[in-house]
């Protein structure tokens, strides 16, 4: 019987693309690089935001402003993490029938931690009981170091719970724990992206409205 859901953040409940591209640019803009597109950055994403910077650079972290960059760009997202950002259509209605029926919901992120705490206590109030983002205390995705936290401080179970994401990163995730992975076709990767990930279709879903019943589907075969 699955009782918990654990989701990840951007490009699953959150649609933040346009709020991570502006900080982008605003960093590296102040050291005279060219702007990057929001498709360009959606292909970034995933790994939190110190490989975000790294990729965004020609040279990486060997680049001398890279710490710097970083820098900037923690300051100003920080500030202007909510000037764009919304849920996704339908995930307050999906996520108000979820815990309707009684399901326990978490969110796992590589955002760094205060966005994530901040972002979901705004967006999602007390719909969402835990929220764990990028920190010293704890690696990163697609380590599961997160996911257990996550976990044992709900009293639960891997076998009791799922983990819904959009993205490779999330597979992976999921996979380390192990857990059930179900992967959302709204986000920052593409249906076939996702395929070539090791995304099972039967656990994929192209609406959040989806995703109830295909809970009570698992939970009657497990």
């Amino acid at each position: 019987m699955i009782k918990t859901i654990v989701f990840d953040l951007d490009g699953t409940l959150l649609d933040t693309l346009e709020d991570l591209t502006d900080s982008v640019n605003e960093a590296i803009g102040r050291f005279g690089f060219p702007e990057r597109s929001v498709e360009e950055i959606r292909s970034f994403v995933g790994n939190g935001i110190a490989k975000l910077i790294e990729r965004v650079l020609p040279e990486g972290t060997k680049d001398p402003h890279y710490e710097e960059i970083l820098k900037v760009f923690r300051e100003y997202y920080a500030l202007h993490c909510k000037d764009k950002t919304k849920p996704y259509d339908g995930i307050l209605r999906m996520l108000e029938q979820l815990r309707e029926q009684g399901y326990r919901m978490a969110v796992v992120s590589n955002k760094f931690d205060a966005a994530v705490k901040e972002l979901c206590a705004l967006y999602f109030g007390d719909r969402i009981l835990n929220a764990v983002g990028e920190s010293e205390k704890v690696r990163k995705k697609p380590a599961p170091d997160a996911v257990y936290r996550v976990l044992e401080e709900l009293s639960v179970s891997s076998e009791q719970a799922v983990y819904v994401g959009d993205s490779d990163v999330d597979l992976a995730t999921a996979k380390n724990v192990p857990m059930t992975c179900i992967s959302v076709t709204w986000g920052f990767r593409s249906r076939q992206q996702l395929l070539e990930a090791g995304a099972a279709e039967e656990l994929m879903i192209t609406d959040p409205m989806q995703l109830p019943g295909l809970l009570r589907t698992l939970s009657q075969e497990a």
